[in-house]
């Protein structure tokens, strides 16, 4: 089954496009469905409608952002992830930092999204009076990302800041993070895996109105 998967990879550039449809894949078997909010609107009960929700932007809104801003990402397309553990068994050898997201809210419904390395050791219950929350942290609920970043669990990602036009979410970068030149990320879906600069995050970030706060997160790293 690993060389079955292995051989859904496709590296796409930014100029390239692909459809965010599920496949079905002769030698798996099953359909290789991502978690993507289309996905997840279509899988939710007419009778439990989500409000305030405008549909989220695609793959190739991103791109098409992204070349706007003369920045460049390569994309490898994988089976579904929702895991670090899966996304390192799946997505192969690809060079440079890849991230994990936490979705976190405080008692005053301030939302934020915090970045770190996949490896990174993250406490939650301190990591309020480090990211200015107005109290202890608990993870956001499906329906809030959802909402504010166009992301379904499983698929969070820094991209999704795209999505927030009215700035609810604060983004936190994680210091140890920003040390590598490149970061990995899901580009909206969990069916793929995007590559970009360092240095071209933080663009993408401050042309969505999202002036990132770098910090130390990762506990692992001694002070």
């Amino acid at each position: 089954m690993a060389q079955a998967l292995a051989n859904c990879n496709r590296v796409f550039s930014t100029s390239e496009r692909y459809s965010e449809k599920s496949a079905k894949h002769p030698d798996l078997g099953f359909s290789l469905e991502a978690a993507s909010p289309s996905h997840y609107l279509k899988r939710r009960s007419p009778a439990k409608p989500l409000e305030n929700v405008v549909m989220p932007k695609t793959f190739d809104e991103l791109l098409q952002f992204l070349d706007e801003l003369n920045i460049e990402i390569s994309t490898i397309r994988h089976a579904p992830v929702f895991t670090v553990g899966e996304a390192q068994d799946l997505r192969g050898q690809i060079p440079g930092a890849h991230t994990k997201n936490l979705f976190l809210k405080d008692k005053k419904d301030n939302f934020f999204l915090v970045t770190v390395d996949e490896e990174a050791e993250v406490d939650l219950k301190t990591i309020h009076s480090k990211i200015g929350a107005a109290s202890r942290v608990s993870f956001g609920k499906p329906e809030k990302l959802l909402e504010y970043l166009g992301l379904t669990p499983g698929a969070v990602s820094v991209f999704g800041v795209i999505n927030d036009d009215q700035h609810q979410v604060r983004v936190v970068l994680d210091e140890g993070l920003m040390q590598h030149d490149t970061i990995n990320a899901h580009p909206l879906s969990n069916d793929a895996t995007s590559s970009i600069i360092r240095d071209d995050l933080l663009t993408f970030l401050k042309a969505t109105g999202h002036d990132p706060l770098i910090l130390k997160i990762d506990g692992s790293v001694p002070n």
